[in-house]
C-alpha cells in the first residue's frame, strides 16, 4: 500500500474548507450518516441476537436427542427467530450498500466540483504562475491529488467511521460477556497494533523511495525516447542501456522492499489473531463446560472478535490515508488561492476590429516588481506597418509581445491599441484582434480541419481549404489518409515540424485578424517553402499591422520599423537603412550574419 507521507500543515482549516464544498450535499450526507448509524447498530446487534438463536437451536437439538423425538423447526419454534435474523442480515447489507453508494456519489461530486473550480482557476491565473510551476506539478494537483481525496472519502473515511463505531460497540458487548476474554483479546491486538505501526512507518519510507526511483526511471526513459536519434547518431546505445538498467535495478530493489513490507504485515497480524483465537477458544471452552458461557455466547464473542480485529489493525493505514488526503486537499486549495490576473474592468471599451495603431508609452515591467526588466519603453506605429523585433536571446523580444497581448500586467506607463489603453479593454476583446504564429507549434488531438479552424469554430470547409491553400499546406493535407479529416494525436507525431508550422499559419489565415504576431514563424520549414510562405505572408500582412520576431535579419529588411532590444530595453529603432547608417548595435549584428 503506497502512501503519501506528506501531512497537511493546517488540518482544521483544510477540513473546514472541504466541509464547505460538501455543503450542497447535506441530504446525501445525512442519509449516509443515518445509514452508518443503522449499519453499526445492526453489526453490533446481529451477533448478540444470533447468540439467542444459536442457544435455542442448541437446546432444541439436545432436547430432541435426549427424548428421541424428531428435530423440527416451526414458525413458533425458532422459525420467527431465524427469519428475523435473516432480515437483520439483509438490512445490514442494504445499509452498507446504501452508504457506500452515496459516499461514492458524494466523493465524485466533490472531485468534479474541485476539478471545475481548478479548470476555471487555471484560465484566470497569470502567465507567471505557469512560468514558476512545472507542468507535472500542476497536472498532479488536477489528477492524482483529487483522485486521492475521492478515494479516501469513499473508502478510508467511511471505513474509519464505521470501524470506530463497530469497535466501541463490540468491545462494550464483549466486556459484558467476559472481561477476562476481552482483556486477552486486547492484549493480542495491542501487540498487533505495535507491529502494524512499526511496519507502516517502514513501509511509508520504502514507498517514498519507490516513488523517487519510479520518477528517476520514468525521466530517463522519457529523455532517451525523445533523444533516440541523437543517441544512435553518437553511438551511445550501450551507455544509455546501462543507465536505464541501473535505474531499473534501483527501482526493483525499492519495489521489492516496499512490497515485502506491505505483504508481510498481514500474515503476521493474522498469526497473532489466530493465536488469540486459540487462547480465547480454550478458555471459552472451559467456561462452557463449567456452565458459565453458552454455545451461542461463545460464537457471538468470536463474531465480535472478527469484526473488531481487522479494523483495529487497519487503523494506522486509515489514518495515514486520511493524512495524505488532507495534504492533497491542502495543495488543491493552495492552487485555488493563488493570485489571479487583475480582473477586467466592469465597463470596458472593446474594439471590434482594430485599425492596428499600437503605442507603447513609457512602459516599465519586471517579472519581479523589485527587479524591473524594462524601463521607459516607448514607440508608436501606424496601421498596416511591419514592425520587426530583433536582439539576442533573452533580450526581451517575447516579453514585449506578451505585454502587448496582456499576458502580463505592466508596472508603469501604458500600451494602447487605436488609442485605447489595453487595461481599458477586456482580455478577450483585445486578443480577438490578434493572430499569433509561434516558433513552438501547438496542435491538439482532432482532425486537421478542426486544428485549422481552432480560432474560428464556425468556419466552413471551403474557408478552411482556402486558408490551407494560402498557407501552401493544401497539397500535403490531401496526401494524408483521410485528407482534412485525418485525425492527429495530441503531439501530432504523424507530422513533421514544418508541416505543424504550416498548419498553425493556416489557422491565422482563417482567423483573418487585423494585427499579426509572428515569432520566427518559418523557422521549421525548408528554404523553398519559406519563400512560398513569405509570399503568402506578404499578401496576408498587406493592410495589417504585423509584429515579427526574427533572428535572421535578412527576412526583415523591408520592415517599416525595427526595434533592436538588449537586456529588456529598446536601444535602437528605425528602418533597416536608418539603422545601418547609425553603425550601431543593429548594424554590427547585421554585418556579422553576412561575414
Amino acid at each position: 500500500m503506497v502512501q503519501n507521507i506528506n501531512k497537511a500543515q493546517n488540518v482544521w482549516k483544510t477540513i473546514s474548507r472541504l466541509a464547505c464544498r460538501l455543503h450542497g450535499q447535506r441530504v446525501r450526507l445525512t442519509v449516509v450518516a443515518i445509514s452508518i448509524v443503522i449499519y453499526v447498530g445492526l453489526s453490533i446487534w446481529n451477533p448478540l441476537y444470533s447468540a439467542r438463536v444459536i442457544d435455542l437451536l442448541w437446546n432444541s437439538v439436545q432436547t430432541a436427542w435426549k427424548e428421541g423425538t424428531p428435530f423440527v423447526i416451526t414458525w413458533d419454534h425458532m422459525g420467527k427467530e431465524l427469519v428475523q435474523l435473516t432480515i437483520q442480515y439483509f438490512f445490514t447489507w442494504i445499509f452498507y450498500y446504501l452508504q457506500s453508494y452515496l459516499m461514492a456519489n458524494v466523493a465524485e461530486t466533490l472531485t468534479c466540483t474541485l476539478r471545475t473550480e481548478i479548470s476555471r482557476k487555471l484560465n484566470r491565473l497569470p502567465l507567471r504562475f505557469f512560468d514558476r510551476n512545472k507542468a507535472g506539478e500542476i497536472l498532479s494537483r488536477v489528477t492524482s491529488d483529487l483522485d486521492k481525496i475521492a478515494e479516501v472519502l469513499q473508502t478510508g473515511l467511511l471505513k474509519l467511521i464505521v470501524a470506530i463505531g463497530t469497535i466501541i460497540g463490540s468491545l462494550i458487548v464483549m466486556f459484558i460477556y467476559s472481561v477476562p476474554l476481552t482483556l486477552i483479546f486486547l492484549l493480542f491486538m495491542a501487540a498487533a497494533l505495535l507491529v502494524t505501526n512499526f511496519v507502516a512507518r517502514k513501509s511509508l519510507r520504502s514507498a517514498m523511495e519507490r516513488q523517487e526511483t519510479i520518477g528517476t526511471l520514468t525521466g530517463i526513459a522519457e529523455e532517451y525516447y525523445k533523444g533516440r536519434d541523437v543517441i544512435k547518431a553518437y553511438n551511445h546505445e550501450k551507455q544509455s542501456i546501462e543507465q536505464v538498467k541501473a535505474a531499473a535495478e534501483e527501482n526493483r530493489i525499492a519495489n521489492q522492499r516496499a512490497d515485502f513490507l506491505t505483504n508481510c504485515v498481514n500474515p503476521l497480524i493474522r498469526l497473532l489473531t489466530r493465536i488469540a483465537h486459540v487462547v480465547i477458544a480454550v478458555i471459552a471452552g472451559k467456561a462452557m463446560l463449567e456452565g458459565r458461557m453458552t454455545v451461542g455466547v461463545v460464537q457471538a464473542f468470536f463474531q465480535y472478535v472478527n469484526q473488531t480485529a481487522e479494523p483495529m489493525t487497519e487503523a494506522s493505514y486509515m489514518i495515514n490515508s486520511l493524512q495524505s488526503a488532507l495534504a492533497s486537499a491542502e495543495r488543491t486549495f493552495e492552487l485555488l488561492d493563488d493570485e489571479e490576473e487583475v480582473p477586467d474592468k466592469t465597463t470596458v471599451t472593446d474594439i471590434r476590429r482594430a485599425e492596428g495603431r499600437i503605442g507603447f508609452e513609457h512602459v516599465s515591467f519586471g517579472y519581479d516588481p523589485d527587479k524591473i526588466l524594462m524601463k521607459d519603453i516607448s514607440f508608436r506605429d501606424e496601421p498596416g506597418q511591419k514592425i520587426a523585433v530583433v536582439g539576442s536571446t533573452g533580450a526581451g523580444k517575447t516579453t514585449l509581445i506578451n505585454l502587448l497581448m496582456r499576458f502580463y500586467e505592466i508596472n508603469g506607463g501604458k500600451i494602447t491599441v487605436d488609442g485605447v489603453p489595453t487595461t481599458e479593454m477586456s482580455r478577450s476583446g483585445l486578443r480577438k484582434n490578434f493572430g499569433m504564429v509561434l516558433q513552438d507549434t501547438w496542435l491538439f488531438g482532432g482532425t486537421i480541419a478542426e486544428n485549422i479552424a481552432y480560432g474560428k469554430e464556425d468556419a466552413t470547409r471551403e474557408e478552411i481549404i482556402a486558408a490551407a491553400k494560402a498557407a501552401k499546406v493544401d497539397y500535403f493535407i490531401r496526401t494524408m489518409p483521410k485528407g482534412y479529416d485525418t485525425v492527429l494525436d495530441n503531439e501530432a507525431s504523424n507530422l513533421s515540424a514544418g508541416q505543424k508550422q504550416l498548419l498553425t499559419i493556416a489557422r491565422v489565415f482563417l482567423c483573418d485578424p487585423p494585427i499579426l504576431i509572428l515569432d520566427e514563424a518559418t523557422s521549421s520549414v525548408d528554404t523553398r517553402t519559406e519563400v512560398e510562405i513569405g509570399k503568402a505572408m506578404k499578401k496576408l500582412m498587406k493592410g495589417r499591422t504585423s509584429f515579427v520576431i526574427a533572428h535572421r535579419l535578412s527576412t526583415i529588411r523591408d520592415a517599416d520599423m525595427i526595434l533592436f532590444m538588449e537586456k529588456g530595453n529598446i536601444i535602437e529603432q528605425g528602418n533597416h537603412k536608418e539603422l545601418l547608417e547609425k553603425q550601431g548595435a543593429y548594424a554590427k549584428l547585421y554585418y556579422s550574419q553576412f561575414e
